[in-house]
């Protein structure tokens, strides 16, 4: 399985089983972390972490204080695919990490950004 990235009527697909993905939320400009694997069901989030809370943010029950993040792991199904806004307004984007690389997503105003398990290698289309 891959990852695709449908951005801007564009899809790059990477050769990766699993990957991070990092935002500053909005509003209390708290950094956030979800670690993601790649399966044939879908996109499945396997830990989550938020350095602090803050208003509508507070850690789930069962979630565990190290070294300065809340970490949990939330259960959830996989899903079939995630979607990204791309307001433009937060200041900065996403990052997206995998083993090889981090690149940035959706940092200026355009159309929500597709993330998706797909059979692949890495390319771009």
């Amino acid at each position: 399985m891959s990852l695709c990235i449908l951005a801007a009527g564009k899809t790059v697909t990477l050769a990766v089983a699993a990957f991070t993905l990092s935002w500053t939320h909005s509003v209390e400009r708290t950094r956030w972390q979800e670690d993601w694997k790649v399966t044939p069901a879908g996109l499945q989030l396997v830990e989550a972490r938020v350095k602090g809370s803050g208003a509508g943010m507070e850690p789930p029950e069962g979630s565990v204080l190290r070294n300065g993040w809340w970490v949990y792991a939330p259960g959830i199904r996989p899903q079939p695919r995630v979607v990204l806004a791309a307001s433009g307004a937060t200041g900065e984007g996403w990052t997206l990490c995998t083993a090889q690389s981090c690149r940035e997503l959706g940092r200026t105003a355009g159309e929500p950004i597709l993330l998706e398990a797909c059979e692949g290698s890495s390319q771009s289309r």
